[in-house]
């Protein structure tokens, strides 16, 4: 068909080849075990098609129209070529020398999946599979420039829909077109869909409505993970946010952190699908700023979205071989900065495969509020860990990692936090002149301010000893430093020196000792007096006691006999003495653990306050 063509002949051609094309998809369909005739024909007709696109060309390019000039037959003639061009019965698309999409018709947009305002302007063998694509940029660049026409079979992908295709290019001359454009005509061979409806991607109000729906409960969930304990406690934070990250938004996450200064590899998760172990290994061992992109956001940092990744060089290349990009499979990038106050702490990669919808600006937003979110579990994290240390010395200050030997007596002793990350009790055991010395007591409140001042009445005790031989003296002292201060916190505690088997006892408004006696019963001594800090005359209630062979003193905080159970009952002294009389010739070690075993089940295992036993045993 070289000849003039009329619009009517145009038409008659046009009808006459869609039902051409009709028979032949309703032939493919009815005997699938025999394409090969079924393909030659198309083929055919692809021509044919290419035949008719040519010669409407020419005659639109004889009349152009002029400056002020009514509407001529030719201009006629261009509005109904547009028109036939956007309802021709194949998939067309017209690319200019770059690979560009500059038009497209009805049926290709069908067929990807997405409208021809998001197609134009996209390259078009960001569709082409990623094996093929080179030989496909061949193809286009010897048509381009040799004017033959060639055919080229392979697969487009696209909004989760895979095609096998025969496609035919051929070298067009566009009316108002500086540059000669490559019409390419696709015949879909064999189509695959994963998950996706066919026909354009659903923009409608209730699709936008569900997409927004489930944006904020990736969200929702982000947040309730970063706020876990477990995220606080444990180095998982990052890796915890990518598994959530790729198992609801995309097929690979890679997290890079910055670590004094350097950003470094954190997590790479790959799908799960697929055997890409060793892909993951490499890519943990490349280094973050080789990737152009994440170099990028790292620096400026604001999040970057690629809808189609037209650059596959943007995380770099393999060492010694392609981009990496095309290594992965990658269609769709997202990349995100992890915020923190003076840039970022790290970005977050986010890559799409080519059989899923590509990134969006939705998703970029949704992203970057993410990554701010976890920039303040980090920095929260960091702060805890702070936090943390710091109550960890602070604890060391106030209990014993180990308790000594004391010749005579056998010793142990139990530490139970309460709800306070940073604890107020006392517990120690330590020399002195002639003897050892032993304490227990805790001060008023929570916190901080509280460790610190049980931790110099513990030290102050230590110091004090070498000094005095009694230890209500050392506790006096002790109780005017405290008010001399003015610091506003007062102190129970009890100290004892020990001398063979004679044991001294002061108490400063601490609870009394149990004495288990070596044929069961149990007594208590008389404790009382005024906590430390209250007044600058301090009163301390002394005692001497001489143990025997067999007999254990144990002492404890108010943290275990204020201990409660469901209906609010106290554990008490009663309940504890009951416990003791069970435990005649048991170990120390035996003996606090009975107690503590016995107020667990009392209390269903809850812990409000710090709870100390300290038991000692005459041997």
């Amino acid at each position: 068909m070289t000849d003039a063509i009329g619009l009517q002949a145009l038409e008659q051609a046009l009808s006459a080849l869609t039902t051409r094309v009709s028979s032949l998809r309703e032939t493919r369909s009815a005997y699938p075990a025999d394409p090969r005739s079924t393909l030659d024909a198309a083929l055919a007709e692809l021509d044919t098609a290419r035949e008719l696109l040519e010669t409407s060309l020419r005659e639109l390019r004889k009349a152009p129209k002029r400056s002020g000039e009514r509407e001529s037959g030719s201009q006629r003639e261009l509005k109904l070529l547009r028109q036939v061009f956007r309802t021709f019965p194949v998939p067309v698309v017209v690319l200019d020398a770059s690979g560009v999409v500059r038009r497209i018709s009805a049926e290709t947009s069908q067929m990807l999946g997405s409208p021809a305002g998001y197609l134009i302007g996209r390259s078009f063998p960001l569709f082409v599979d990623v094996s093929r694509r080179a030989a496909f940029r061949s193809h286009l660049t010897a048509v381009q420039q040799g004017g033959q026409t060639a055919t080229f079979q392979t697969r487009l992908a696209h909004q989760g829909r895979a095609h096998t295709v025969q496609l035919a290019l051929t070298r067009l001359t566009m009316p108002g077109e500086p540059q000669e454009m490559t019409a390419v005509v696709i015949l879909p061979l064999e189509a695959q869909v994963a998950g996706a409806p066919r026909g354009p991607v659903d923009r409608s109000d209730a699709s936008l409505v569900m997409a927004a729906a489930r944006r904020q409960e990736l969200l929702s969930a982000m947040t309730r993970l970063l706020l876990d304990e477990e995220s606080l406690r444990q180095p998982v934070t990052v890796t915890r946010a990518a598994r959530l990250l790729a198992a609801e938004s995309a097929d690979w996450v890679i997290a890079d952190v910055v670590r004094d200064g350097v950003p470094r590899r954190a997590c790479v998760l790959g799908p799960g699908d697929k055997p890409v172990t060793d892909l993951i290994r490499l890519i943990e061992g490349m280094t973050p700023l080789t990737a152009p992109a994440v170099a990028h956001v790292l620096t400026g940092g604001s999040g970057v979205v690629h809808e189609m990744l037209e650059d596959e060089t943007l995380l770099g290349e393999v060492p010694g071989g392609p981009p990496l990009l095309r290594v992965m499979g990658a269609a769709s990038a997202l990349i995100v900065p992890i915020q923190g106050d003076g840039g970022a702490l790290g970005a977050l990669t986010l890559l799409r495969l080519r059989d899923r919808e590509p990134f969006s600006l939705a998703d970029l937003g949704l992203m970057e509020e993410i990554g701010v979110h976890l920039g303040l579990a980090l920095r929260a994290r960091r702060s805890f860990q702070t936090r943390s240390q710091a109550a960890d010395a602070l604890r060391t200050s106030v209990v014993p990692r180990s308790l000594p030997d004391i010749p005579g007596f056998e010793a142990a002793a139990i530490y139970h936090a309460g709800s306070s990350l940073v604890g107020a009790e006392f517990y120690d055991v330590f020399p002195v002149r002639d003897g050892w010395g032993f304490a227990l007591g805790g001060a008023a409140g929570k916190g901080e301010e509280a460790a610190s001042v049980s931790a110099m009445v513990r030290n102050g005790l230590r110091v004090l000893s070498v000094w005095e031989s009694d230890p209500g003296e050392a506790l006096r002292k002790l109780n005017h430093a405290l008010t001399v201060q003015h610091s506003g916190m007062f102190v129970m505690a009890v100290a004892g020196f020990i001398r063979a088997r004679r044991i001294k006892l002061a108490s400063a408004g601490h609870h009394p000792a149990a004495i288990l006696q070596s044929d069961g019963s149990v007594r208590f001594t008389a404790g009382g007096g005024v906590p430390l800090g209250i007044a600058a005359e301090a009163e301390m209630f002394s005692e001497e006691l001489t143990l025997s062979s067999g007999q254990t003193l144990v002492f404890y905080s108010d943290g275990l006999v204020a201990s409660q159970n469901e209906q609010g009952e106290p554990y008490g002294e009663n309940r504890l003495a009951d416990v003791l009389a069970r435990c005649v010739a048991q170990s120390p070690a035996t003996v606090v653990k009975a107690v503590e075993e016995d107020r667990h089940a009392f209390s269903g295992g809850r812990v409000w306050d710090e709870i100390v036993i300290l038991a000692l045993r005459a041997v």
